[in-house]
């Protein structure tokens, strides 16, 4: 079954919905005797956690009278109590009556939440019927280790879990792509009762980071990225601090960056710190995309998706789903900025081209001691771009844009001329560029990965050739400085960093996400310390 698309009226129950209390943040312990639980529930508390979730059946050798009674009496936060058995993805293999019987002991000593799973929940809750302490909740879970079910099978399975006797419902499933989080999302925000709900694996994220705009009852997040207890888990410290967890809320707007893969994006520790910073009621995710067309169709409502960061394989195929795309971005071929306006249409921005040349030209009016003056620093100037890629074609449009005659040069002609036609300018191959100096004072960009991590030792041009330029940009910022940069500089040249083009297409984009200027200290902060 296909999914429906995520609308706005589904938001809105959330927001009347049954929960108006935050979401819980529960950190596992996997440790495998009771010393290591009683450390890590003390670190769950300092990083600041919620509830504890002790899941017995990591532990090796359980003694549950003796047990339990130093782990719930001595844990300094709720403990939500489980058992999983090997057939529910746990490792628990013995007798399936000792199990319950530690359960129904982890009740009668304090723990807040125990969690059963459906396929003995009938048994087990008959078994406390008219015993259960004020306060005590049974969580009835489900779990499902292999994909996503229709809406329908889901509505169904809440229905089932809700029938067993549940005080809180958990459904946690597979993705296999991320817009079937949107069909979990849909029968969360409709429940009458708290849930949980889960969508696992690196696609399924997202049900992790915003269960508190959905209404979601608790979420997980492990202690340390080794020790997760479900695939895709993040870790509570990255919930807290990367993605300002507390802060999410049943109307906060959703940003993020698409791409595959996507998970070393800095782009959520930028956006993020800004939008604390100043306040705004936005969050930006990691959104790991397999077809773009089906994500923007899946997620049409305004507030989820309201814009997103595009980044490799998606920046050229993305084009076909928008609805408006900056003439730039357009004849560039590329976009990798996109905003949905309140009615849901999609515009698309280049940011990468303003990014890299606004670089450059500061860096020539820095050098000429001037004034912004009116008019292009690169008007009439010779530009030569290596490469002809996304990053080439990027340059060289943005190049011709301010009045510069643009050169090409690739490893393969043809690529080079194909582009340098689109520019009215000049081809070459790489091998040429050694020799090619018609003048002095030439602008040189490098968008080739030569001299990129791992072979830092290598550079697209001879350090005898760089006399002929003014200006040296390498649009490679790992490492920042490049052999090409470091030859560029010892030859006297101005020299422009690709950590420059990085972070001022992130200023363009946060501009175009929230109409406000982007905190450019902050920004250049956390640039230099992360990146």
């Amino acid at each position: 079954m296909g999914s429906l698309p995520f609308t706005v009226s589904d938001l809105q129950t959330s927001v009347s919905g049954v929960r108006s209390n935050p979401t819980l943040l529960c950190t596992p312990l996997m440790g495998t005797t009771v010393e290591q639980m009683l450390t890590e529930m003390r670190k769950a508390k300092e990083i600041g956690a919620d509830i504890v979730e002790i899941r017995l059946d990591c532990l090796r050798n359980f003694s549950p009278a003796q047990d339990l009674q130093i782990l719930i009496k001595q844990s300094p936060l709720p403990t939500l109590v489980t058992y999983r058995p090997i057939w529910e993805g746990g490792q628990y293999e013995g007798d399936e009556n000792k199990r319950q019987d530690a359960l129904r002991l982890a009740m009668e000593l304090g723990a807040s939440y125990i969690d059963v799973e459906l396929e003995v929940a009938h048994e087990f809750n008959n078994s406390i019927y008219g015993k259960k302490p004020q306060n005590f909740k049974v969580i009835v879970s489900s779990h499902n280790f292999h994909n996503t079910p229709s809406t329908e099978a889901i509505g169904n399975l809440v229905a089932r879990i809700q029938a067993s006797g549940a005080d809180i419902v958990k459904i946690a499933t597979t993705a296999l792509d991320i817009t079937d989080v949107a069909r979990v999302l849909q029968v969360t925000v409709h429940s009458q009762v708290p849930t949980i709900a889960i969508v696992m694996g690196e696609r399924g994220l997202i049900s992790r980071l915003l269960s508190p705009k959905f209404g979601g009852y608790l979420t997980y997040g492990a202690l340390e990225a080794g020790a997760i207890s479900a695939p895709g888990q993040p870790t509570a410290k990255d919930l807290l601090d990367l993605y300002n967890f507390r802060l999410v809320k049943p109307d906060t707007k959703v940003y993020g960056i698409i791409g595959k893969p996507v998970g070393h994006s800095k782009s959520p520790l930028l956006f993020n710190a800004a939008f604390k910073k100043v306040g705004l009621n936005a969050v930006y995710v990691h959104l790991l995309v397999d077809d773009v067309e089906k994500f923007f169709n899946t997620y049409s409502a305004p507030d989820f998706i309201s814009g997103c960061s595009c980044t490799i394989p998606h920046k050229e195929v993305a084009i076909k789903c928008m609805d408006t795309i900056d003439p730039i971005a357009r004849k560039i071929g590329a976009i990798n900025n996109i905003v949905r306006k309140p009615d849901g249409k999609l515009t698309a921005f280049n940011t990468d081209y303003i990014g890299a040349i606004e670089a450059i030209e500061d860096g020539l009016r820095e050098s000429n001691g001037s004034s912004p003056a009116v008019g292009s620093p690169l008007a009439g100037k010779l530009f030569v771009v290596l490469g002809a890629g996304g990053a080439g074609k990027s340059l060289a449009y943005g190049a011709k844009e301010k009045g510069a005659r643009v050169v090409v040069a690739n490893r393969t002609f043809e690529r080079a001329k194909d582009l340098a036609d689109k520019v009215g300018g000049q081809a070459l191959t790489l091998a040429e560029i050694e020799n090619f100096h018609p003048e002095e004072g030439m602008i040189l960009a490098n968008t080739t990965s030569v001299g990129m991590k791992p072979k830092i030792n290598d550079t697209p041009i001879p350090k005898h050739a760089l006399k002929h330029y003014s200006l040296v940009f390498d649009a490679i910022y790992t490492p920042k400085d490049t052999r090409l940069l470091r030859e560029a500089k010892e030859s006297g040249k101005i020299i422009v960093y690709g950590t420059e083009m990085l972070i001022r297409q992130g200023f363009e984009q946060y501009k175009n996400f929230t109409g406000l200027p982007a905190p450019e200290e902050l920004f250049r902060e956390l640039m230099s310390k992360h990146a």
